[in-house]
C-alpha cells in the first residue's frame, strides 16, 4: 500500500540559505536530504512499528532499538542503497557529510557489502529527476520505504490571501501485513510536522 502526502520545506530552504556559508566553510553541501534524513529517524523513533522487520515467513516482528536510515543511490552500475547508522544520533552536519560521503562512494563502486545493509527503512529520492509521485517498492526485510519527488509551488490560503508555498511530495509505501492505512497516516503526518517546523531542526 501507499499512503501520499506532501509537506512546506519553507523552514528547510530557509536553514539551508541561511547556513550555505557554514556549509562552504565545511566543505559540505547541505542537501534537502540531510533534513529528510534526520526528521525520519525522529519520525521512527515515535513510531516504533515502522522501525522493525519482518521474519522471512511473516510470523514475526522484530523491534529495532536503533535507527539506521537507507538512502538510495542511482549509479551508472545499478542501485545501492548506502546505509546511515544511528541517524537518530546525529547532527544535520554529520548527517550531510555522511550523504555525500556514502553518494560518492557509490557512484565510484567503492561502498562495501557491510555498507548497504541492515536499514530500519529507506529513502528514495527522484527530487533532481522529476516526477509528482510514484509508489516505491518496501525493500524486505523492510516494512516501509519513504519516496520523495520534486518539490513544487503550491498556492496555500491564509484566509482570503493567497500565499506561494514551496512543498514536497512524499510516498510512503509500507507491509500492510504489519502496518494498517491509519497507522500511516499518523506516521506521515509528524513526519511533516517535523520538516515543516524549524524548530525540531534545530534540536
Amino acid at each position: 500500500m501507499t499512503h501520499h502526502d506532501r509537506a512546506d520545506v519553507s523552514a528547510i530552504e530557509a536553514l539551508r540559505a541561511a547556513w550555505k556559508p557554514e556549509a562552504q566553510a565545511r566543505g559540505l553541501k547541505l542537501t534537502a536530504l540531510a533534513f529528510h534524513v534526520a526528521a525520519l529517524a525522529r519520525a521512527l523513533r515515535a513510531f516504533p512499528k515502522f522501525n522493525a522487520s519482518l521474519s522471512p515467513d511473516g510470523e514475526t516482528l522484530i523491534l529495532k532499538g536503533y535507527v539506521h536510515i537507507g538512502i538510495a543511490v542511482d549509479t551508472e552500475h545499478g542501485l545501492k542503497v548506502p546505509v546511515i547508522r544511528d541517524a537518530d544520533r546525529k547532527g544535520l552536519w554529520s548527517i550531510a557529510a555522511e550523504i555525500g560521503d556514502l553518494a560518492t562512494r557509490a557512484q565510484a563502486r567503492k561502498i562495501g557489502p557491510d555498507e548497504m545493509g541492515g536499514a530500519s527503512m529507506t529513502i528514495t529520492n527522484l527530487g533532481g529527476i522529476g516526477g509528482t509521485g510514484f509508489t516505491p517498492i518496501v525493500n524486505p526485510p523492510e516494512v516501509a520505504i519513504l519516496g520523495i519527488t520534486r518539490t513544487e509551488t503550491v498556492t496555500v490560503w491564509d484566509g482570503d490571501t493567497p500565499r506561494p508555498v514551496p512543498m514536497v511530495p512524499l510516498d510512503l509505501s509500507y507491509d500492510h501485513r504489519v502496518i494498517n492505512g491509519a497507522d500511516a497516516a499518523r506516521f506521515l503526518s509528524r513526519y511533516t510536522a517535523l520538516i515543516a517546523d524549524r524548530r525540531h531542526m534545530l534540536l
